[in-house]
């Protein structure tokens, strides 16, 4: 006998409840949400099922157990378990924005690469930039290599040029690659340090391996702490080959030029911003694209033929070398703008997958050895993160010209052959076939020798590029390669370690060796380490090498802070906005509190930042535009002191009004102190604090401040 059904109560009336003017409503669990528009669209499962209650689960009474037939929060909690995918190896912290890349001249006379055949043609780029050591959740600014990947979606198939902002690299040959990798992540045992190689295992592996010498140099010094990734250079690293019609090949080697110029930041300011925002290079490039001000790079490519790479004074081959720009001239071929940022972070730039194997027709590899192994690498690497050989399904690594094979299912396949035949060559004439004349094709080279495990030795001189990158820095960024080395080596435990590396750094230029050694306590210096060929010294400097000798012209795609204070001169306010503006740079006002300051001729200014939250390393200048009585309390606050106090270590320029000598006391430095201290008596002067500002720092301060 069938158990008889007591009717189903009507859900009950949701109560409804007015806060600020806002009607809401409040679920049964006591949430409180807005109500539904008419036309919001209605919440359903992944299999499209409406939802009538997204708030509670399934129970068996008000308070008895959740029944396992709530298929809702099955679904639900099933996929919140699944969203993390595996981070990447390295380059996990990453971030990427959309854009395009623009042709300038046909390179047909090089190349048959379809991208460099249309002079102003743009083609569809997505481009990612990381840190290599760090997690996802580590900081912008670690001292780290900066991963600089570019995928552009041609014509004939996606081109990804899986590059640094650094053209050289640790190691010469791909088998080493697990070893610096595992050197530099957290130590087993313990799990620490974070996005960090300041620790005995990478020093230890660094100190065993010479051929590392010559990025060492490059990390030591400020190219490691970029102000933005708007301000760095990109590199391919290897060498490439173009083939042309005839299948002639040209050697290449890629190169990205900031359009803005360099920048870095200095050590100490780095680790105040992680401090102030973790997040520092990601907030630049998201604010810079969302203001319009599109990042923008200039492709160069340096070309050359066999008979130039047989009389270069290194092996083209050995990824740990470069060739310097005063000896090949780079050409631009096209620029890249970026102008778009992704629609979802997880979708685009987590998902992104790069390969250096990504080549369209009229691209090839040369036989470097660590080219080689990342060729074959990545493919493992893509599927164990994104759980599928069908990863190309995903929009943002789908082509965008038209593509047709017949690979099949797999997990999560999105897409199939249609109709009977899956394979080739068949019988039926359908389907896509090969295209020797359009296909790609590898450059038919020469090659001869027995199988063996060594190196070349063309590969064996560790020490002179190295030297000769050091020799082309300033004076400050010198002294910035010792401050790090010493920084470094402080936190290695082993004294063994410590001489090794300055053992190497004798081999480089005896003097940093010497400070960096005094600096740690080593009291004798080590004989210089075996160097398998003996270093050069006739390398001439490269000043293509410095950060401060390519810096910007002006102050244009920079951000210039400004601390207000109660009663401060609105005329001076609005001639800095104005000046601004006209150069295309960013003002963010920062005040005692986040509502702002009422100006002199009383109009209210909102500020950007608060003083505790708005520091000057924050910023590339800074200007303090306070009243008499509000630089007075300013100076008693620690935050405004440390404003002040940082901005003149970090050898920032510092604009002031005439009122402002109270804080600038407070600071640690007094009106007038050097020629990065302006004055602003009069509206006037707020173009000539900007074209100042153009140099971004004052560096003959560093010496004095020995911060």
């Amino acid at each position: 006998m069938a158990k008889k059904q007591t009717p189903a109560a009507p859900p009950p009336a949701k109560e409804q409840v007015t806060i600020h003017d806002q009607t809401l409503v409040r679920g049964q669990g006591g949430e409180l949400h807005q109500i539904a528009e008419g036309d919001a669209p209605v919440l359903t499962t992944a299999q499209g099922g409406p939802v009538a209650d997204d708030q509670n689960t399934l129970k068996y009474g008000a308070r008895g157990p959740t029944l396992i037939e709530d298929f809702h929060f099955r679904e639900k909690i099933f996929h919140f378990d699944h969203e993390r995918i595996p981070e990447r190896v390295v380059h996990a912290r990453g971030y990427g924005a959309h854009g395009y890349f623009e042709t300038y001249d046909s390179l047909a006379k090089y190349t048959r690469a379809d991208i460099f055949q249309r002079a102003g043609e743009k083609t569809p780029a997505f481009v990612r930039f990381s840190t290599v050591a760090g997690s996802k959740g580590s900081f912008d600014l670690a001292r780290d290599v900066r991963g600089f990947a570019v995928k552009l979606y041609t014509q004939e198939g996606n081109w990804d040029i899986v590059g640094n902002n650094i053209p050289v690299f640790f190691i010469q040959d791909a088998i080493k690659f697990p070893d610096i990798v595992h050197s530099v992540k957290p130590e087993p045992d313990r799990g620490f340090p974070q996005a960090a190689s300041a620790h005995d295992n990478f020093w230890d592996f660094i100190s065993l391996t010479p051929e590392s010498m010559h990025m060492i140099m490059w990390v030591m010094s400020d190219r490691a702490i970029p102000r933005s990734f708007r301000f760095m250079e990109g590199f391919g690293v290897h060498t490439f080959r173009f083939l042309d019609a005839d299948d002639k090949s040209t050697f290449v080697k890629f190169l990205w030029k900031p359009k803005l110029g360099m920048q870095s930041v200095v050590w100490n300011e780095a680790v105040k911003i992680n401090g102030a925002d973790p997040d520092f290079h990601r907030r630049d490039l998201w604010d810079a694209i969302q203001a319009g001000d599109y990042p923008e790079w200039e492709l160069q490519v340096q070309l050359f033929d066999q008979d130039f790479a047989d009389a270069f004074d290194f092996d083209i081959l050995d990824a740990t070398k470069l060739i310097p720009e005063e000896v090949l001239k780079p050409i631009p071929v096209g620029r890249l703008v970026l102008d778009r940022m992704p629609d979802n972070f997880f979708a685009e730039t987590e998902q992104v997958a790069f390969m250096t194997q990504n080549v369209p027709p009229g691209i090839d590899f040369s036989n470097d050895p660590l080219l080689q192994g990342r060729n074959f690498s990545y493919l493992d690497t893509q599927i164990k993160r994104l759980g599928s050989t069908n990863f190309t399904h995903i929009p943002i690594n789908a082509p965008k010209c038209p593509f047709h094979h017949f690979q099949q299912d797999g997990h999560m396949a999105m897409r199939n052959p249609v109709g009977r035949v899956n394979y080739q060559p068949n019988s039926w004439g359908e389907g896509p076939r090969e295209s020797p004349e359009r296909g790609f094709r590898s450059y038919a080279e020469t090659v001869e020798g027995p199988k063996v495990r060594l190196r070349a030795e063309s590969f064996a001189d560790h020490y002179s590029q190295a030297r000769q990158f050091y020799g082309s820095q300033t004076e400050t960024e010198q002294r910035h390669i010792a401050m790090a080395l010493t920084f470094e080596l402080s936190k290695v435990e082993t004294p063994v370690i410590r001489e090794r590396v300055v053992s190497h750094l004798l081999n480089i230029d005896q003097t940093l060796a010497a400070t960096v050694a005094e600096k740690l306590g080593i009291t004798k210096l080590p004989k210089p380490a075996d160097a398998a060929v003996t270093p050069r010294d006739d390398l001439a400097p490269s000043k293509a090498l410095s950060i401060i000798q390519n810096g910007p012209e002006s102050f244009k795609g920079r951000k210039l802070g400004v601390l207000v204070s109660d009663g401060v001169d609105a005329k001076l306010v609005k001639a800095l906005q104005t000046a601004i503006d006209k150069i295309g740079a960013v003002m963010e006002i920062v005040a005692p509190k986040v509502g702002g300051v009422t100006a002199s001729d009383g109009t209210a200014i909102e500020a950007d930042h608060m003083i505790d939250g708005g520091p000057s390393v924050l910023f590339d200048a800074v200007a303090l535009l306070v009243s008499k009585e509000g630089a007075a309390l300013l100076a008693q606050e620690a935050a405004a002191r440390d404003f002040v106090a940082d901005a003149f270590a970090h050898c920032k320029f510092i604009g002031h009004s005439v009122d402002a000598e109270a804080l600038l006391v407070k600071g640690g430095i007094a009106g007038g102190e050097d020629a990065g201290v302006i004055a602003l008596d009069s509206a006037g002067a707020a173009t000539g604090f900007l074209d100042a500002c153009g140099k971004l720092r004052l560096w003959e301060r560093e010496t004095r401040v020995k911060l």
